[in-house]
Formats: C-alpha cells, sequence, structure tokens
C-alpha cells in the first residue's frame, strides 16, 4: 500500500488511432417494477461503446456511470490514444435518474463485466470509476467478492447474491465521489423546512440569503449546524417515503409508485467558501455554472425522485452503493486520482475513498490544476499527465504495456 504520487510524464510520445465501435448488452430482466422508458418489456439493452486501438490486448478499462453519458470524454478518449482498450457502458437509466436503483445499476455492470470477459475475450476487466460511477464501481466489486445485498431498500430486488457477479482485477477511481446520497446531503440545501413550499426557510441557513449573519468565510460552528441540518432534511424526506410506501400498501397497492420533486440541491458551503474542503476551484461556481441557479434549477441532483429510487440513491441511512462503506471488502489492485481544481468532486471526497479501500496495494494521484472533465484546450496538459499515470500503473501492475 503507498499514498505516495506515482512519478507520470506529461505527454504520451505514442498516440494510437483506434475505433469506436457501438453494441449492446442484452439480459432478461426479471424485475416486478417497470422503471425505464421505452423498449420491449421483459428484456434490458445497454447501450455500450467499444474504443479499440490498432494495437492488441488482453486488458479492457470498463466505465460506468449510473445515468452514462460519458462515452465521448476526454479522459475516454486519451486513453484509447494511448493504446488502452476502454469499454463505456451505459446502464439502463442512460439519461434519466428518476427512479434508478443502484442495485439494478450494479445487475448492470455485472451483465457489462461478463460479456466483457466471456463475448469480447478479455482476460482481464479493469473497472473505471469516473465521477458518480466511482463509488458504483466500489459498490460493485465488493459485491463481486463478498455479496451481501439481497434487494434494494424497498426490498424491490435485484438479489445481488444470486448474480454471480464477475470480480474485476482491478480498481481505477477518477475524479470520484464517495456515493450519491453522501454528495447530495453535502449538497442539500439545509435552509429548506417545509419540502411542499421551499420558500418556507430558516434564514440564518439560506447560502444565498444576502441577509443571513452566517456569510464567508464560515466559521467551523456554523459549518457544523449546516452539515447536521442537512442530514437531517434528509432523514425528514426519507421518513416520509417509508411513511408513503406504507400508506400505499395498506391501501392495497404495494406496487404503485409516487413521484416527487426535491427543491434545493445545490448548497454546499463549499462552493461560496474556498476554505471548506479547499483545492484550486474557483470560488462561487460548481460544476453545472452558478450554485444559486442550479440550487432551484431543473437539472439539480435528486430534482425528480420515486419513493424507491430515493430509498436506493439518496437515502443517507438507506442507499447501500456506499462507496466509503462498501471500500473495505475490495481487494483488488486499485488507483485513486483526484483533480485538484475540481468543483464536482473534491479532495475530501478523493481521500475518503483512498483511505477506505482494504486493497494492500493501492495507490493515489493529485492532479494540479485539474478541473472535474477535463475540457478545453487549456486542460490538456491535466489531461496527458491523467493519462500517464493510469498508463504506468497499468504497466506496473501487468495489465498494460507502456510504449516510449
Amino acid at each position: 500500500m503507498t499514498a505516495t504520487t506515482p512519478t507520470a510524464t506529461s505527454t504520451e510520445s505514442v498516440r494510437y488511432a483506434y475505433d469506436r465501435v457501438p453494441y449492446l448488452v442484452v439480459f432478461d430482466d426479471t424485475s416486478r417494477h417497470r422503471d425505464t422508458y421505452g423498449g420491449p418489456g421483459g428484456i434490458v439493452a445497454l447501450e455500450c461503446h467499444l474504443l479499440r486501438p490498432e494495437r492488441a490486448s488482453d486488458t479492457v478499462l470498463l466505465f460506468m456511470h449510473p445515468i452514462g453519458g460519458g462515452a465521448y470524454l476526454p479522459m475516454m478518449n486519451g486513453l484509447a490514444r494511448a493504446g488502452h482498450h476502454v469499454i463505456y457502458a451505459n446502464s439502463r437509466y442512460r439519461g434519466d435518474d428518476s427512479a434508478l436503483l443502484m442495485e439494478k445499476v450494479a445487475e448492470d455492470l455485472g451483465a457489462a463485466v461478463r460479456d466483457a470477459k466471456e463475448r469480447l475475450g478479455y482476460e482481464r476487466v479493469v473497472l473505471a470509476g469516473w465521477s458518480g460511477g466511482g463509488s458504483l464501481s466500489v459498490f460493485y466489486q465488493s459485491q463481486a467478492e463478498h455479496p451481501t445485498v439481497r434487494s434494494s431498500p424497498a426490498g424491490t430486488g435485484p438479489d445481488l447474491t444470486a448474480l454471480g457477479l464477475i470480480p474485476a482485477d482491478g480498481l481505477l477511481l477518477l475524479a470520484a465521489h464517495v456515493s450519491r446520497h453522501g454528495t447530495l446531503t453535502e449538497w442539500l440545501d439545509a435552509s429548506i423546512l417545509d419540502e411542499s413550499d421551499p420558500t418556507v426557510r430558516d434564514r440564518e441557513l439560506d447560502l444565498y440569503d444576502p441577509e443571513n449573519p452566517n456569510q464567508p468565510p464560515y466559521s467551523d460552528d456554523f459549518v457544523q449546524r449546516y452539515r447536521a441540518a442537512q442530514i437531517a432534511r434528509n432523514r425528514r424526506i426519507t421518513a416520509w417515503v417509508e411513511s408513503k410506501l406504507e400508506e400505499l400498501a395498506a391501501a392495497g397497492r404495494p406496487d404503485d409508485e409516487f413521484a416527487f420533486v426535491v427543491h434545493g440541491t445545490m448548497a454546499d458551503p463549499r462552493w461560496l467558501d474556498p476554505a471548506v474542503d479547499p483545492n484550486e476551484r474557483e470560488p462561487g461556481t460548481c460544476y453545472l455554472g452558478d450554485p444559486q441557479t442550479v440550487n432551484m434549477g431543473p437539472v439539480g441532483l435528486a430534482r425528480f425522485c420515486t419513493l424507491r429510487g430515493w430509498l436506493s440513491q439518496w437515502s443517507y441511512d438507506h442507499a447501500n452503493a456506499d462507496g466509503v462503506r462498501c471500500g473495505r471488502d475490495v481487494s483488488v489492485p486499485a488507483l485513486v486520482i483526484g483533480n485538484l481544481a475540481d468543483d464536482a468532486c473534491t479532495p475530501s471526497h478523493t481521500r475518503r475513498l483512498f483511505d477506505a479501500l482494504g486493497s494492500a496495494d493501492k495507490q493515489i494521484h493529485e492532479i494540479p490544476g485539474a478541473t472535474h472533465y477535463y475540457a478545453g484546450r487549456e486542460q490538456r496538459p491535466q489531461l496527458a499527465e491523467a493519462v500517464a499515470t493510469v498508463s504506468e500503473w497499468l504497466t506496473g501492475h501487468g495489465f498494460a504495456t507502456l510504449d516510449r
């Protein structure tokens, strides 16, 4: 185990052409609840991309994010140009997480791993968890190595202990956060007192109220009070969700769902005070733009939810896919990369994930100036460093050969 920074070159000297091959992974859907839109019933079809360079490899890097959409990110292309075979597999919830169950996403990832080994013929699969794919990958690997989860928190499955999930051979955590529920809770607007009327607020907790006496730089006492109020709000929503499910069951409608809106989901003191979980991010912004606008905007995290989706994805106490809690059951070699100008996944997330991993062989590397997506020409040196770091780690563990 090492927490030192591995050596990495700033550029790759060899660049490979690669083919992008779209394909589907199809398997039976045994769930009683239909929670995705469109397509024939009774099957799951995962849209996947294989980025296949012109050189052969018996190892593939497999990415999946709970709601997908990352197949064209700079990191995917950079890894392929460096000669690594890459799969980006979208889950069944591509683009819409309103009813998402993390247990079903783990099932999807398992199907993609099995397909990579059994149909595509790769001897080794390295899970590559980007952003929200990080905690998903840790959750999957923990359940593949030590399966314990027999259903989602609402009891609607799947039973991960019965799926024969194939463990990955290595783990990459790249600009990753600790969990969806942990991240949401740290971003919740603690000032909202009434979920049915988000204008009812505690002014002393409203980060965006200029009349709030608590202004940046925030005191430690205020941050602690705010964090406690965020957890309390998450638990209030969870208690309401559980009571609503009980109400539906008592009415003889146990399979019914109920959709609802969660307002105020981008009010983290980090975005306004750079001394809270400090890194090189720009104060007053987040990865979605102006946090005050995002807080009540249509694309905020967990904005549109279902009862079962809330318990599986967002509940602070009930969600299973917790990168920190699951990390202890991961034994394969792991590399954790944090981006030091990241305005989504900040350093405490990177270090909590690293510390939690049970792997005896693990490394951490932080990249100065790197943003969440490595977007834009100015991020090319940081992207090159990230790709070179991954390449050297893969080579050092026998997953690849590194050309110079």
